[in-house]
């Protein structure tokens, strides 16, 4: 080996060696491969050996195999119909009751968001005003959007876990927009369960599936996704309670990245029962408490 010459480069692969040696040669900087019985070198004239390290090391970092990361699967055996009809079921049957005043109750004085009187312990009006809407349009909006987005998190989910944590996340929406809001606060209608749901699907498939990309845009498409269809969907007239939308997303949003941590837990039939009746039983109690 003549002295004026180093070595920058070993290995046993001989294509390896001489696609390092063309990217000496694409830069103009002279080399050498000496072939041996078992591997083979690149070498460089030593006035150049510094520069010819830094350019292949340059190139095994632009060329430098991509690991294998994992990503949440959807789990195709969910089909999220169940929890969508039960869900369509409830807002309908208790619209027909409160516009029947069944029972001989007011069931909007009985259910509605009342920041003064939620503030004063009754807990579960943030529950029952879900399930009560001002009118035909206002029901009917909240049932097309509520069935899609609960499907989404269905699917991803399973129907049990997935009706609990719009159930649980859109009620801390509630609690969370009436305490930063005066008393005198009212409102209802399942629109806080709606972005709750639309939140749920945004923040498990960031978390557990658009993590694994490597463009950027990539990774944050579920965000703007959601953030978008909450700007376009949720922020109407004056009436529109923009606080309750954005508290609904944010808290379900958190809720979605959670799950994908006990991911593996959510499969079975089991839970998905016990999970669903929780939803169910949540929902009755607190009516029968309103009632």
């Amino acid at each position: 080996m003549p002295d004026e010459f180093t070595v920058v480069f070993e290995a046993r692969d001989r294509q390896a060696v001489s696609d390092r040696a063309l990217v000496l040669h694409s830069l103009g900087i002279p080399y050498e491969i000496v072939s041996g019985a078992y591997s083979a070198a690149l070498l460089v004239p030593a006035t150049a050996s510094e520069r010819a390290k830094f350019e292949l090391w340059q190139y095994e970092q632009e060329n430098r195999p991509k690991r294998a990361r994992t990503t949440l699967p959807i789990p195709r055996y969910q089909d999220g119909i169940a929890g969508v009809v039960v869900y369509l079921l409830v807002l309908c049957v208790i619209a027909w009751f409160a516009g029947e005043s069944a029972f001989g109750v007011n069931w909007f004085a009985a259910g509605r968001i009342d920041g003064e009187l939620i503030r004063l312990g009754e807990w579960w009006r943030s529950v029952t005003a879900l399930t009560l809407h001002s009118g035909m349009r206002h029901l009917i909006g909240n049932l097309g959007f509520g069935a899609l987005f609960g499907y989404f998190a269905g699917r991803l989910l399973g129907s049990g876990v997935a009706w609990l944590a719009i159930l649980t996340t859109a009620v801390a929406g509630n609690l969370l927009n009436t305490l930063l809001l005066e008393s005198a606060h009212r409102s209802v209608g399942a629109s806080t369960a709606v972005f709750a749901a639309l939140g749920i699907v945004a923040g498990y498939v960031w978390r557990g599936r658009f993590m694994t990309q490597d463009r950027w845009p990539y990774r944050i498409g579920p965000i703007v996704g959601g953030i978008a269809l909450l700007a376009y969907t949720g922020t109407g007239d004056e009436s529109t309670d923009i606080g309750a939308h954005l508290g609904g997303f944010v808290c379900g949003f958190a809720a979605g990245i959670f799950l994908t941590r006990v991911q593996k837990f959510l499969g079975t039939a089991q839970l998905q029962k016990l999970t669903g009746l929780a939803a169910i039983g949540l929902l009755t109690l607190a009516w029968v408490i309103a009632l």
